[in-house]
């Protein structure tokens, strides 16, 4: 599939933060797609006074950048996660994710992030807004339970738990509620 048929927390983020406060500026500890989607909506950098400071996915997260993130953050700058997911897989297994990494802000701060992925509600609204799709046409695909299926059943979309992550097939049972699909992959999606 093509990636206009894809809405990701990067994209939530900065379209959130683009409505919210149009030409904001932010401190951004992230990867490419985070800092792309900020750019793309008009948001621009800034390590000495931001509006925001913004945290996703890092693998550049170092002392040094959250101490930075600490003193913006006890500065005046809003804090935003871009999901709120503890953990991440990889092929050497789970790794901390950007609901870790914001959690050290947070303590030090005193101040809680505002989370725009899933299972955020206005993520959702804003997917389908974005792929010009209803609910019907849409799928919401994730290999968590707690909060890529709980996003699907609460905005009422087909969920599919992809068992390529942080879920087993034998986890799924511990929840009060189930996947419409399970996958091995998402390899395995076309078949859906």
């Amino acid at each position: 599939m093509p990636p206009e048929h894809f809405y990701t927390s990067a994209l939530a983020t900065a379209a959130f933060l683009s409505t919210q406060m149009p030409g904001c500026s932010v401190y951004a500890i992230g990867e490419a797609g985070l800092l792309n989607a900020l750019y793309e909506a008009g948001i621009t950098m800034n390590d000495v006074n931001p509006d925001y400071v913004v945290i996703g996915e890092a693998k550049a997260y170092t002392y040094d950048t959250i101490t930075k993130a600490i003193r913006l953050v006890l500065g005046g700058a809003r804090l935003i996660g871009t999901n709120p997911d503890t953990t991440g897989p990889t092929e050497g297994g789970l790794v901390p994710a950007c609901g870790a990494l914001v959690a050290p802000v947070e303590v030090a701060t005193g101040r809680k992030a505002y989370y725009l992925g899933k299972p955020n509600p206005l993520m959702m609204r804003n997917a389908l807004r974005r792929l010009g799709a209803t609910r019907e046409q849409t799928v919401i695909v994730g290999d968590r339970m707690d909060t890529d299926i709980i996003a699907g059943i609460e905005s009422d979309i087909d969920t599919v738990l992809v068992l390529t992550g942080v879920t087993a097939r034998e986890d799924i049972g511990r929840f009060p509620y189930r996947p419409r699909h399970v996958a091995a992959g998402v390899a395995e999606l076309m078949g859906l």
